[in-house]
């Protein structure tokens, strides 16, 4: 494979084909095509719930077929709008399958629609999007997601509680059809019998009968059918991060590692990784929502990012995935965007402290001095040591004391989290401790004197990136201060020169809104970021980090286009712990063991204290 494939020419930052030589595009589909699948959804689905409200021309062929053709109808019409409305989120993302399936549904539609409800303007929409989707066919090519087993017993949970919804609208859609006056109850069980196709207490004049009865048996069919598609599917493999995977990024890492401190989050299990022909470079992302979300720069030769960056971008176009980047750097997004022709945004900066120009001295750090020096004064002693050099006793230990404190029920970090505390794969990560002796007369602690944890991940050969710090809620407020300045003080003695804190998030917008002479536009939206510093720790991390006098590198996000801004930032508050849709915690299946996202700097910070466990 030819290296200039990945933009290895010598003296240049990348090389690639012109577009005539890289074949065609794929072909784009208007993403109305989903919100026109659901109108006919809807259509059918009116046309098998109501009644004929007039009679029309065809209502004479109608008449003189049997009853149960036009029962058969209205459930038919009824369950192809169900499916309709289900596949229209597959179709706006070019999914084959829903292709296939929506295609197979339509002439049913437009049958029963005709039979039944005689409805020549919903025949006339369904044969529309049926004529489109058969016009542009191949451009519906995305591949299936994952299989989940989750989706299913959400699917039998969701559309078991709306079949039993449209069918006492279906029972009651014909009061002078009923017999008598059958309570509320009697109603209710013969939804209930009709949902597993037996006849209930209700009774029906004019062949009602039919079409109530199979249109509630097509319900609890399709409920059953949709769930057992959704459990026992062709299983298409989730991104994982293999064992040959992680040793080629290893490789990568020990020769470029040092140009990002995020590179080595990239090592996380959750992850997959594509590379580029050569090898030489490395995409990670993970999939949440329908959206590929990568994070930090390509691993590797810049020189080959392209490439890599080139087959994350086909891996997206061939499942339908909408592609985001979180956390590069100026030149990652620079890169990123020259050859994706997606746009960047300015999310935040990172606060990088040098090792050399860190001092204690100073007026602008007399805070953090006497904070240290006060929790000194009370005992306190601090220790800094790679993770291979503890004994695994300890080890486990802390290890222990990090999950017992932690504050959230569900670990958080995607981007600067590595999930793991490894001496024997992670052992050049430095952990920090802080130790308290017991009083006389004291019992020691579950975890004997340890207070508080720190664990940094390794920056390239000369530096570290802050990843997890916990305290014990029963010590002294400043532990965070006093471990970052332990582990900045003993970097010299590890052949540290340069030390990663945490992100924060707007720093500069917040910055520029307080200075004088600041725009009413940079004012409001300062305002809206300290009010959503009430739920995320927005302006706290800036002033927390902004005490040890850093120097800011900003991170972008890369994204598509505008539309694609909300569905990112959902994704990203999922990968980083801050938002989880899904089951109730006592129907969610137990996680393993392997892998688990471990949280990133994801302590409170008080203004005050700087240091509430988390």
């Amino acid at each position: 494979m030819s290296d200039r494939l990945d933009g290895e020419k010598s003296g240049t930052v990348a090389w690639r084909p012109p577009r005539w030589l890289r074949g065609p595009r794929p072909e784009k589909v208007p993403p109305l095509v989903g919100t026109a699948g659901a109108v006919v959804g809807l259509l059918n689905l009116a046309a098998g719930l109501f009644p004929r409200f007039r009679h029309s021309r065809l209502h004479a062929l109608a008449e003189v077929l049997p009853g149960t053709v036009s029962a058969l109808a209205a459930a038919s019409s009824i369950v192809v709008g169900i499916l309709l409305l289900m596949l229209a989120h597959g179709l706006k993302r070019r999914k084959r399958r829903a292709w296939v399936a929506a295609v197979a549904l339509l002439p049913v539609g437009i049958a029963a629609q005709l039979v039944y409800r005689h409805s020549v303007v919903g025949a006339a929409f369904s044969l529309a999007l049926l004529a489109f989707l058969v016009w542009h066919r191949r451009a519906f090519e995305a591949l299936p997601d994952p299989r989940s087993r989750v989706k299913a017993l959400l699917n039998f949970v969701a559309l078991g509680g709306i079949s039993f919804g449209l069918g006492l609208v279906i029972v009651n859609t014909h009061p002078h059809k009923i017999v008598g006056d059958p309570s509320v109850w009697e109603r209710i069980k013969h939804v209930l019998w009709g949902l597993f196709g037996f006849e209930g207490p209700v009774r029906y004049v004019n062949n009602v009968d039919y079409t109530v009865g199979y249109s509630l048996g097509a319900l609890g069919l399709l409920t059953v059918a949709t769930t057992a598609y959704l459990a026992f599917r062709p299983e298409h493999p989730a991104a994982r991060l293999t064992e040959e995977d992680e040793e080629k990024l290893r490789e990568l890492l020990a020769k470029h590692g040092g140009r990002d401190s995020l590179g080595y989050f990239a090592l996380r299990r959750d992850k997959g990784v594509v590379f580029s022909p050569t090898g030489k470079a490395a995409v990670c992302y993970r999939v949440i929502s329908g959206v590929m979300l990568a994070s930090g720069d390509p691993i590797g030769d810049v020189e080959a990012w392209p490439g890599a960056i080139e087959r994350f971008m086909e891996e997206a176009r061939a499942h339908s995935w909408t592609p985001a980047v979180t956390g590069c750097s100026e030149t990652g997004g620079q890169v990123w965007t020259r050859e994706t022709g997606m746009d960047a945004l300015e999310l935040g900066d990172e606060a990088i402290v040098d090792v050399a120009d860190f001092t204690l001295t100073g007026r602008s750090m007399r805070n953090v001095r006497q904070m240290v020096k006060r929790i000194e004064r009370n005992g306190y002693e601090t220790r800094v040591r790679r993770v291979r050099d503890l004994e695994p006793e300890e080890l486990a230990r802390i290890q222990k004391a990090a999950d017992a404190w932690r504050d959230t029920d569900t670990e958080r970090g995607f981007s600067m989290a590595l999930g793991r505390i490894d001496a024997d794969k992670d052992g050049d990560a430095v952990i920090a401790t802080a130790h308290l002796a017991p009083a006389e007369g004291e019992a020691p602690g579950p975890f004997g004197d340890l207070k508080a944890m720190q664990h940094y991940v390794p920056w390239g050969k000369d530096g570290i990136s802050l990843e997890l710090m916990r305290r014990d809620r029963s010590a002294d407020p400043g532990m965070n201060e006093l471990l970052i300045v332990a582990s900045l003080q003993a970097a010299p003695g590890l052949k540290i020169k340069q030390v990663s804190l945490n992100f924060a998030v707007f720093r500069s917008s917040l910055e520029r809104g307080e200075k004088l002479g600041a725009g009413p536009v940079i004012r409001i939206w300062r305002g809206m970021l300290i009010f959503l510093s009430r739920w995320y720790q927005i302006e706290s991390l800036y002033k927390f980090n902004d005490k040890f006098q850093p120097r800011w590198e900003p991170r972008f996000v890369v994204f598509r286009n505008s539309r694609d801004i909300p569905r990112i930032g959902l994704a990203a508050l999922q990968a980083e712990g801050y938002l989880e849709l899904g089951l109730p915690r006592a129907l969610r299946r137990k996680a393993p063991a392997e892998p688990q996202p471990c949280a990133h700097k994801d302590e409170p910070i008080t203004a005050d204290a700087v240091g509430t466990a988390a």
